[in-house]
């Protein structure tokens, strides 16, 4: 029989790449979907192309929507700073992108109706990335509510159901969880700098570094993580 297709949003990152391979493990057929929104480089998105390779996923789609043309985020800024010392809880980080996740799942709704796919995998998660408001449980029910009200599918009673495995899963549970799916972590691209090599110091690489290092896995982690990683600990 053929198995279920799902899509997968994939940015090329840790959480993405840990998503598609749950996806499979769950017995779907993957239809990747990644963006090209204006982001500060495109590194992620030949991690996202790599991560489809490793897995063998048929179908790839990277959609041009270009939301930088509006700015309102460091991510989609050339100039705007790169935030380096940590998340603060509480605080709406600088690098979150008006409506960036409402956009895509939009998309990716569009497509799993068009491919008659069952579900649509989400890597957002609500507890290392606290203050994205579209990374949250209820913003989550919200959208699948839309999901359901919005398409031929979905008054149809099939509305594709969207499936975030992580959304309540710390870091260092994402770093486990890959390692258990096989995922190519040194694949994945997390940095919110596009240079041959992860930075090392920005939000994204610390939260990424200190997870990895604490999930028994150091040697994914970036030189300048763990010497990082090492003067906090010497110094609490």
């Amino acid at each position: 029989m053929d198995r279920p297709k799902a899509v997968v949003l994939l940015s090329g990152g840790l959480d993405s790449a840990t998503v598609a391979a749950q996806a499979i493990e769950d017995g779907y057929e993957l239809i990747a979907l990644s963006f090209r929104y204006g982001q500060r480089h495109d590194r992620e998105l030949l991690a996202a192309q790599q991560i489809v390779e490793h897995l063998k996923v048929k179908e790839h789609f990277v959609v041009e929507v270009n939301l930088a043309q509006w700015g309102g985020s460091a991510l989609t800024s050339a100039t705007d700073a790169i935030p380096t010392d940590g998340v603060q809880a509480g605080v709406i980080p600088v690098t979150y992108v008006p409506g960036r996740n409402t956009v895509f799942i939009s998309i990716a709704l569009s497509l799993a109706e068009a491919k008659a796919a069952e579900a649509i995998y989400l890597g957002i998660n609500a507890i290392d990335y606290s203050g994205y408001p579209d990374c949250r449980p209820e913003y989550l029910e919200a959208i699948q509510h839309l999901a359901s009200l919005s398409s031929r599918a979905g008054l149809a009673g099939n509305a594709p159901h969207l499936v975030a495995p992580l959304v309540m899963d710390s870091k260092v549970d994402i770093v486990h969880r890959a390692v258990r799916l096989g995922v190519p972590i040194a694949l994945t691209w997390s940095c919110y700098q596009g240079e041959a090599e992860p930075c090392g110091v920005c939000d994204a690489c610390r939260i990424r570094d200190r997870a990895l290092i604490e999930a028994g896995q150091p040697e994914l982690a970036t030189a300048i993580g763990r010497t990082m990683y090492h003067q906090e600990q010497s110094t609490a």
